[in-house]
């Protein structure tokens, strides 16, 4: 049962909860207010999810950070997210930034129109390979708009785990081992796609993750393998042998 004495229960109340939350973030969502008055509890945990997930340092800096959210923002269509427009300026990014992050959710959006020709219209083309011509779109991609190849690798990456993409999700997180990434900052792009994404959708990408370590297709460090080889990992079908 919940506990009444935590819910609100006059209007100051609520203004007071809703006030000191504003306060620490610069702003408020319509979620933050229904969650003050229904669940404190929830929204504190809520809270304290969000502080750490996207407010806290972590691997990436905040200008590299932001272009992960912003690819993240444009391909799951998060018109209400301008806050983090000023965390990239805040992070010393600009408007060429939003310009990058915008070409790359729109690359990633086509991406499996690439898949489409190489499946259906390869005998008709001279060796047409879907992911080389889309790593070429790619790469001319790159040279107009300037961003390191780690950060947009991490980058598509969260923006096809979002869309359920798992052969793409896999091709990026390989490009991001290639690019010289940190595996905590592979980790850090992909959690932040868990909200706009959905969580099912993160799981997945971990798993898509683990089995490219399991199959030697990425050189791990000793703790992520050490993750990838943990046994009993299939939830509750596995758990209960119903997988």
């Amino acid at each position: 049962m919940q506990n009444d004495s935590q819910v609100p229960q006059t209007v100051a109340e609520v203004e007071t909860a809703l006030a000191a939350l504003r306060a620490k973030r610069g702003y408020l969502l319509p979620h933050h207010g229904l969650l003050a008055v229904s669940s404190p509890e929830l929204l504190a945990a809520y809270d304290a999810t969000y502080s750490a997930l996207t407010l806290s340092d972590r691997a990436m800096s905040l200008h590299q950070k932001e272009i992960v959210w912003l690819i993240i923002l444009v391909s799951t269509g998060e018109a209400i997210a301008t806050h983090h427009i000023d965390r990239l300026r805040k992070g010393g990014g600009s408007e060429a930034d939003v310009e990058t992050a915008l070409a790359l959710a729109a690359w990633a959006d086509g991406a499996d129109r690439h898949g489409f020709v190489e499946a259906h219209w390869a005998p008709h083309l001279d060796g047409f390979d879907g992911v080389h011509a889309y790593r070429n779109g790619l790469d001319a991609l790159r040279e107009r708009f300037v961003v390191d190849r780690w950060v947009a690798e991490i980058g598509l990456a969260a923006a096809h785990q979002c869309h359920r993409r798992w052969v793409w999700v896999g091709e990026h997180i390989v490009g991001a081992y290639e690019a010289g990434a940190e595996e905590g900052a592979i980790a850090e792009g992909l959690s932040l796609a868990m909200f706009p994404g959905g969580v099912p959708n993160f799981v997945d990408a971990c798993d898509v993750w683990r089995e490219l370590i399991v199959a030697g297709k990425v050189k791990a460090s000793a703790p992520y393998a050490a993750w990838a080889r943990m046994t009993g990992q299939g939830g509750f079908d596995e758990a209960s042998g119903k997988s």
